[in-house]
């Protein structure tokens, strides 16, 4: 016996039973003409020799493109080392794909694709930006580029994403770049110290003015505070202030009356029998004791008498309106 080694599409060829893996579809060929048969996951049967099989992914893969060179405007050739592309092969144009581009469709529109738009891009655009300044915009660039040619001429081809590793560039000019990237970055904590010293003086600011708008606004409380005691201290002054000129006119008033009304008896007195009385009072008031064998003799003269009788109602009078003049003055 010889053993002939057998390749896996010998194999496939040769063999009846066949089994589509899970995430795959099954595609047939049959003398080399691709058949519109697709089989989904599972065990199928085939015509051994006659027909071949492949299975087809149709869920999400990731084809790698590695090492792309490139050079940029300025002439410097860079390399990416690694480019990965995430994509997916719609079910319903599994057919229509493989018919127009085979089995390594992608080989068409990503690997190949790939190559170019990195050297489109790289080409009119200088190293410092291509390494830096607008290396974000790379993998989003080439993204929308795959898409539109693959939306235009193979539709069933779906890009999800793109991502780019950072490129690879000569030693002596990778080292300038560090070397500047450690001087902006020297910068840059400069910078953030010195918005960190003036958030730390606005700070400070900001205390200051809250403390002196509150002790502004306590000082205003204590103001309006004291000023209250004074206003309450001013009318209780009033009300006693009042009070008291009130007790005042009720004493005065009570005065003007008694001395009124003494006035209004005393005139009622005013009788030559009472002056009479009131004289012969007076003089029995003035009593002396003499010493002897004869006591003197008192003689009343009448004209006295009679001029004590007519000054008496006049007087009372001048009297009576004294009081009524210093009642007057004092309501006044």
């Amino acid at each position: 016996m010889i053993a002939i080694p057998l390749s896996s599409n010998i194999m496939n060829s040769l063999s009846i039973l066949h089994q589509v893996p899970e995430g795959h579809v099954g595609v047939y060929w049959t003398g080399g003409a691709l058949l519109q048969t697709i089989t989904d996951p599972g065990f199928h049967l085939k015509m051994p020799l006659i027909t071949q099989y492949e299975p087809v992914q149709v869920t999400l893969q990731t084809d790698q493109v590695r090492d792309i060179p490139c050079g940029t405007k300025g002439g410097v050739m860079i390399n990416f080392e690694k480019i990965e592309v995430v994509n997916r092969l719609g079910k319903g144009y599994v057919y229509e794909t493989l018919l127009n581009y085979g089995v390594q469709y992608d080989k068409t529109w990503i690997y190949d694709k790939i190559h170019h738009e990195i050297n489109q891009f790289c080409s009119s655009r200088t190293l410092q930006e291509v390494y830096i300044d607008v290396f974000y915009q790379i993998g989003e660039k080439m993204k929308d580029a795959l898409q539109g040619d693959c939306t235009r001429y193979a539709p069933g081809i779906e890009i999800i994403s793109v991502r780019v590793t950072k490129p690879t560039i000569p030693q002596s000019i990778r080292r300038n770049f560090e070397h500047m990237e450690e001087e902006r970055s020297k910068v840059l904590i400069s910078i953030e110290r010195q918005r960190v010293v003036e958030k730390e003086a606005e700070t400070t600011k900001k205390i200051a003015i809250s403390e002196a708008e509150k002790n502004a606004k306590v000082s205003k409380i204590l103001m309006e505070q004291k000023l209250m005691e004074k206003d309450s201290a001013r009318q209780q002054q009033e009300i006693g202030n009042q009070m008291y000129m009130a007790h005042e006119n009720i004493l005065a008033d009570a005065a003007f009356y008694r001395a009124m009304k003494e006035a209004e008896a005393n005139k009622l007195k005013l009788t030559p029998q009472f002056l009479e009385l009131k004289f012969i009072e007076a003089i029995a008031n003035n009593t002396k004791i003499f010493f002897g064998d004869k006591v003197p003799n008192m003689v009343l003269d009448q004209r006295l008498l009679g001029n004590f009788l007519q000054r008496m109602p006049g007087e009372m009078a001048r009297e009576v309106n004294s009081e009524k003049v210093s009642r007057e003055r004092l309501e006044i």
